[in-house]
């Protein structure tokens, strides 16, 4: 089975590293690499940038849309759609978007972002899913340490790394090892 990587991150990419088009590409074109399927919440930026280099290198992508439908996902959100195999219509809105397609992922990957990237973060380390922070993206990705100087609970491991293989590669690596112990604890 593939493991799902979900990709959260700017939709509006301004405050980001002045490359980030490059580095969320290569962080797609990781994921295909390592035989993973993309997931992201079906936006502009930084995710739609690792969503469009999956769908050039043969990968599998999913968008989890805060519409209710094709429809409002174009009008009302004016997202896109052409770089998604799959695409689930929510109908809960970013918040409730946000939580659904973070379940859904394995593994979390942090690339720039503001307020919307951080709720995805917070789900992720409270469900203490594995979460991978791309250094010196710009945005939440680079405040993150901050928030976990003191935290109340401790989170899955946490991978922080500047080069998007290497980020890929060791949460792959983290994911296979964490299959390994559940499956010898059954």
């Amino acid at each position: 089975m593939k493991y799902k990587i979900a990709v959260a991150g700017a939709s509006q990419v301004d405050h980001c590293a002045v490359n980030i088009k490059d580095l969320a590409r290569e962080v797609g074109r990781e994921i295909v690499k390592q035989n993973c399927v993309l997931i992201t919440g079906a936006t502009t930026g930084a995710p739609y940038f690792a969503a469009r280099a999956v769908k050039e290198a043969g990968g599998v992508s999913i968008g989890f849309s805060p519409a209710a439908s094709e429809l409002e996902h174009r009008k009302v959100y004016r997202l896109p759609l052409d770089c998604f195999d799959v695409m689930v219509y929510t109908g809960f809105d970013y918040s409730g978007r946000n939580l659904l397609m973070t379940r859904a992922a394995d593994a979390v990957v942090i690339i720039c972002g503001r307020m919307g990237t951080l709720n995805e973060f917070t789900i992720a380390f409270e469900d203490r899913k594995p979460i991978g922070i791309l250094k010196g993206s710009g945005g939440t990705a680079d405040i993150i340490k901050n928030f976990l100087r003191k935290p109340h609970r401790r989170g899955e491991k946490i991978i922080f790394e500047s080069e998007p293989k290497k980020l890929i590669q060791a949460l792959v690596k983290l994911l296979t090892q964490r299959k390994k112990i559940q499956g010898r604890q059954k």
